[in-house]
């Protein structure tokens, strides 16, 4: 793994260009979570430090109302409770000699490969995604930790190759059927779709959350609830994190734990659709993005604790807090003058959608932009 400090030696000698201006913001993932504090997926709390959204919803009445219908606090469930499997009861798949199934009734999936000759099947354990784009699952055998090899997928209303793990030409029905998870990846992913899921480092599927609930983002509750019920206000808020403290590049990098820091595409070289696909990193290198500015961060445009808006004029007004329009004056600190488009809706020109075909979906990119390029 080549290190960040490695990195920084090579862009201060010309090497690895890039569209970032500020290169010592911010920072990758596996360096947040070695660092003191609470941090997304970090996974080092014990179990009993978890308190549970019930708790936090004593105190924290209007989030708590809202936030179990955002995608984040439905991206996993245990494969009985996954909503695309109870309304898809049989979903099929046919490649070569190699055909899938994924049965469902009386609250058990099961997933079918067969050759024709040989078959396997497994019950899927836990589904992954909330569905409106796709879902993956996984399953266990013989004592292992298994993804799927098919995932569902909304725009087409069927299966098709789990993203990035395509097998066209599988050696047999066990390759066919999905690929085994080791633990590092389990831990990484249960962290970024569950609560809890990674205690004292070790990973407990049996005491996890399912979703991201208040936890996951704030860190584990049992200090803040006992400090507030003890009228320690001050040491209750030092026991939790609160993002809305961090510094901007703290506050983007907070979110690219799961959704990948500049940092974490920079130093997994990644490039194209994949890099795309990193709102953080795509953010971060948009020219307006300078050295940090609070108007632009994940959370300036998206309420986390409410379920994503999706009409793009609904986001004119944050393009508004930077860029003027009228006869208004360009000052310093809305340095920028908006389209004189009649049409509203900016993101549609200046950040568009992108197809992602293995996803069969579109996805917005972040990197803020004058032109289509």
């Amino acid at each position: 793994m080549v290190s960040r400090a490695f990195v920084l030696g090579v862009l201060l000698v010309g090497g690895l260009p890039g569209p970032r201006t500020a290169w010592a913001q911010g920072m990758a993932t596996a360096d947040r979570i070695q660092g003191p504090g609470w941090w997304p997926t970090q996974g080092t709390s014990p179990r009993k430090d978890y308190v549970g959204a019930a708790a936090c919803a004593r105190c924290h009445k209007p989030h708590a109302a809202t936030q179990p219908a955002t995608s984040m606090a439905r991206t996993a469930a245990r494969a009985e409770s996954s909503e695309v499997l109870r309304e898809h009861p049989a979903l099929s798949f046919q490649l070569g000699r190699y055909s899938y199934r994924v049965d469902t009734r009386g609250g058990q999936s099961v997933y079918t490969v067969t050759d024709g000759t040989r078959f396997i099947s497994a019950s899927l354990s836990w589904a992954l995604g909330v569905g409106r784009v796709g879902q993956t699952w996984l399953f266990e055998r013989d004592g292992r930790l298994y993804e799927s090899r098919m995932s569902y997928y909304d725009s087409i209303k069927g299966l098709d190759f789990t993203p990035a793990h395509a097998l066209p030409a599988p050696r047999d029905v066990e390759e066919a059927m999905g690929r085994a998870v080791d633990d590092p990846e389990a831990r990484r992913c249960f962290g970024c779709h569950t609560t809890a899921s990674t205690t004292e480092n070790a990973l407990d599927l049996a005491h996890l959350v399912s979703g991201v609930t208040c936890e996951a983002c704030h860190g584990p509750g049992a200090r803040h609830v006992a400090a507030i019920e003890q009228d320690r206000v001050g040491e209750a808020r030092q026991a939790v994190l609160n993002p809305r403290t961090l510094d901007p590049a703290a506050s983007v990098d907070f979110c690219g734990a799961c959704h990948a820091t500049w940092w974490d595409v920079t130093l997994a070289n990644e490039t194209g659709i994949a890099a795309l696909r990193s709102q953080p990193y795509r953010l971060e290198s948009s020219r307006c993005w300078g050295k940090g500015d609070a108007r632009i961060t994940c959370v300036a445009c998206h309420e986390p604790h409410r379920p994503r808006e999706t009409e793009p004029a609904l986001y004119d007004t944050r393009c508004l807090s930077c860029h003027v329009s009228g006869k208004a004056a360009v000052t310093r600190e809305h340095p920028g003058r908006a389209c004189t488009v009649a049409t509203a809706r900016c993101v549609t020109c200046h950040m568009p959608k992108y197809d992602v075909p293995w996803m069969h979906s579109k996805f917005t990119d972040h990197r803020i932009r004058v032109g289509p390029r």
